[in-house]
């Protein structure tokens, strides 16, 4: 079984920083989920669908939303079981709830961010981007 918390979110103004955490926590294999498997961001405003933001495979590659390329980096460290997203040049569009995502099988995961391929999420950490 499988926990991801979210953490770092908070309010910032446009053309500022945030970095996002997010902690994976296993009760079975410890390390399995972020050594083997695929793991992404997503992110949602009310009224709207969950939309990919990154994606990291099993073997480091990476894949990014059109709207981030360029301004977003995921990355991992697998020793600290903890997944990243450093958010630079912030808009007031970025604003949104941000979601960490696992797949509990899959190696390699789309790049564009499809939500069916991922099985455990976690709460949810709010950013707010300011003009």
């Amino acid at each position: 079984q499988v926990q991801l918390e979210e953490s770092g979110g908070g309010s910032v103004q446009a053309g500022g920083s945030l970095r996002l955490s997010c902690a994976v926590s296993e009760y079975t294999y410890a390390g399995a989920t972020i050594n083997r498997n695929c793991m992404g961001w997503f992110r949602q405003t009310p009224g709207k669908e969950r939309e990919g933001v990154a994606t990291i495979n099993a073997d480091g590659t990476t894949g990014y939303a059109d709207s981030v390329k360029g301004r977003f980096t995921i990355s991992k460290d697998n020793a600290q079981n903890t997944l990243y997203l450093q958010m630079n040049s912030l808009k007031p569009e970025d604003t949104a709830m941000y979601y960490c995502a696992a797949s509990n099988w899959r190696t390699y995961c789309s790049s564009g961010g499809d939500s069916a391929e991922y099985n455990t999420w976690g709460q949810g950490t709010q950013v707010t981007v300011s003009s």
